[in-house]
């Protein structure tokens, strides 16, 4: 199945635009989605405690009816959890044990998803010392609607759509006679990935490049593969990792955007591939200082 012909395969990685992800939820799980038929680590991100309390005391996940087959969840010291065929809960053994607001963390179960692509949606209970938050609440499909309790979502995707999430994507503008210029974003894979190939209409030649400094020189070489790591945030940008658009066909002015095709290796070695529409800007002041290099 075509990438461009699934909804979450296409998205337009600009500003804080997350593509099929909620940006807002407190307890949320990593964008990226995941594909159909696959064995999914769901890591459910606390941000928070509840409103006016200290500490999160305890979390149940009301599993969704059809389309996730619960596996495993993994002990977490000082927290005693209990299962059953719809929920997982966790409860904390004492205060001491409990989440504190301000410190993050995720609360991690197994599972496997089932083969039809789509949104499945997890609502969560968040138990804390004085009071409770359900983020249970879920989409209509009107427009513009920003829900304050969102239920976690997961983008289930139909094979060979990467399950990877890009965020703040951009590309350096460029004049008549420029013969290449740079992309920039972050890149985050929920189960792990790497990145292997990068393909433009608006280029001859797309190669993820890494810039290090060597002595007084900032050198740069082509790369074969990114390693993302599982649900940690890898970042392209000046001066480090970046996409190098070379033999570029025409210049590439402020406001324009780039289609940039993003070719992934998933955990298992399974070739897989995003679509992503980048808007072209001006480099910001401190990318353009350090914008020499010799290769």
């Amino acid at each position: 199945m075509p990438t461009s012909a699934h909804p979450i395969a296409r998205c337009i990685a600009a500003g804080a635009l997350l593509c099929g992800a909620s940006a807002f939820a407190h307890v949320a799980l990593p964008p990226g989605g995941a594909t159909a038929g696959s064995d999914y680590e769901a890591a459910f991100r606390v941000g928070h405690a509840c409103q006016g309390a200290k500490a999160t005391t305890g979390l149940t996940v009301r599993l969704p009816p059809q389309g996730f087959t619960l596996l495993d969840v993994p002990a977490r010291t000082g927290w005693k959890i209990e299962r059953d065929a719809g929920t997982v809960r966790w409860t904390a053994d004492s205060a001491a044990s409990a989440l504190p607001a301000d410190q993050p963390a995720e609360f991690v179960l197994r599972g496997r998803l089932g083969s039809t692509p789509g949104p499945l949606y997890f609502k969560v209970l968040q138990h804390c010392d004085t009071g409770s938050t359900d983020w249970a609440q879920l989409p209509s499909g009107a427009a513009g609607e920003k829900l304050p309790l969102p239920a976690a979502r997961l983008d289930v995707l139909p094979p060979g759509v990467a399950a990877v999430h890009v965020q703040d994507g951009w590309v350096r503008a460029s004049v008549p006679g420029q013969r290449g210029t740079g992309a920039f974003m972050k890149l985050q894979a929920p189960a792990g990935a790497r990145l292997v190939a990068v393909e433009s209409p608006a280029a001859g030649v797309a190669e993820v490049h890494e810039m290090k400094l060597e002595g007084d020189v900032m050198r740069m070489r082509a790369v074969d593969a990114l390693p993302l790591p599982p649900r940690q945030t890898v970042e392209l940008k000046p001066g480090g990792y970046h996409v190098m658009l070379m033999d570029l066909k025409q210049a590439l002015p402020a406001g324009s955007t780039v289609p940039l095709t993003l070719r992934f290796k998933d955990a298992a070695g399974a070739d897989a591939r995003l679509e992503v529409e980048l808007p072209v800007r001006s480099a910001p002041a401190q990318a353009a200082a350090g914008a020499g290099h010799r290769h």
